[in-house]
C-alpha cells in the first residue's frame, strides 16, 4: 500500500510537466503544419508578406508584375517583308505567333490593312503578341497621372485612347482586355509610360518604319481619390509605314 501511494504521488507531481511537454509538441506540430501549407500555397495579404515563411527568399524582380499583352500592329504602305526583333533584357514568357529565339525575331509578310502572314507557319495573324517579366527594377516616371473613378473607367478609356492616336479597332481591343481588370477598383491611377518603357523594351524593325507609337499603360488601384498632377498627352504624327503597339501593367 505504501509503495502504491508513493507511485501515485509521484505520478501526480509529474503530470503538469508531462502535460506541458505534450502540449508544446502538439503546438509545434500545428504551427509547422500551417506554415507548410502557407509556404506551399502562399497566403496573399495587403502587404504582400510571405506569412509564417521567414525562411522563404525575398521576392526577386522576377516576382514582379507581368507586363501584360503588348501587341504590335504593322501597317506598311504596300505588302512587304518585315522583321521585328525584341531587344529585351527580361524573361519572355509568352508569344503569338511563336517568337523565333534562334534568330531573335518575327519574320512576317505585312499588309497595309494590318494583316500578317507569319513565314514560319504560313498562317494569318492580326498582330504580334508578347508578354514578359522584368529581370531588373524599372524606374517608372509616375510624376503625373489620370485618376479615374471605377464607374468612369470605360468612358475614360474610350475618350483618352483616340487622343493617343489609336484607331477604333486598336482601342476597342485595348479596352476589351484591360477594362475587366480595372472595373472593380474604386479608383484607378493611370499613367501612359514613355521612355521609361521604350528604353526597357526596345524594338528593332526592318525595314525601319516611318512612325512608331507605343502606348503602354501603368495603373494602380486605389481605395479613395487623391490629388495628383494630370498627365499631358504629347503629339504624334502617325504616317506612312506605321508600327502601333499597346500594352500595360498593374502596379502594386
Amino acid at each position: 500500500m505504501v509503495n502504491n501511494k508513493k507511485t501515485a504521488e509521484k505520478t501526480q507531481k509529474s503530470s503538469p510537466a508531462m502535460k506541458f511537454i505534450i502540449s508544446g509538441i502538439i503546438w509545434i506540430g500545428v504551427i509547422w503544419w500551417f506554415a507548410g501549407l502557407t509556404k506551399a500555397w502562399y497566403v496573399p495579404n495587403f502587404l504582400d508578406i510571405w506569412i509564417l515563411c521567414p525562411w522563404e527568399k525575398e521576392p526577386s524582380p522576377m516576382d514582379s508584375p507581368t507586363k501584360k499583352k503588348p501587341v504590335i500592329y504593322l501597317y506598311p504602305k504596300t505588302e512587304q517583308d518585315v522583321k521585328v526583333r525584341l531587344d529585351y533584357k527580361w524573361e519572355l514568357i509568352a508569344t503569338y505567333p511563336e517568337y523565333d529565339n534562334s534568330i531573335k525575331w518575327w519574320d512576317v509578310i505585312a499588309h497595309p490593312d494590318g494583316t500578317l502572314i507569319n513565314k514560319e507557319d504560313e498562317k494569318e495573324y492580326s498582330y504580334l503578341f508578347w508578354e514578359w517579366i522584368p529581370t531588373e527594377k524599372i524606374n517608372w516616371d509616375l510624376s503625373t497621372w489620370f485618376i479615374v473613378k471605377w464607374t468612369e473607367t470605360r468612358e475614360f478609356l474610350q475618350k483618352i485612347l483616340p487622343k493617343l492616336w489609336l484607331t477604333p479597332k486598336e482601342y476597342n481591343e485595348f479596352i476589351v482586355y484591360w477594362y475587366p481588370l480595372m472595373k472593380d477598383n474604386p479608383y484607378n491611377l493611370i499613367h501612359f509610360a514613355g521612355k521609361d518603357y521604350t528604353d526597357t523594351a526596345p524594338l528593332t524593325i526592318t525595314p525601319k518604319p516611318d512612325s512608331i507609337l507605343r502606348v503602354f499603360m501603368a495603373y494602380k488601384p486605389l481605395s479613395e481619390k487623391i490629388d495628383i498632377p494630370e498627365q499631358k498627352i504629347l503629339p504624334f504624327d502617325r504616317k506612312w509605314f506605321s508600327v502601333i503597339e499597346w500594352g500595360g501593367t498593374k502596379l502594386e
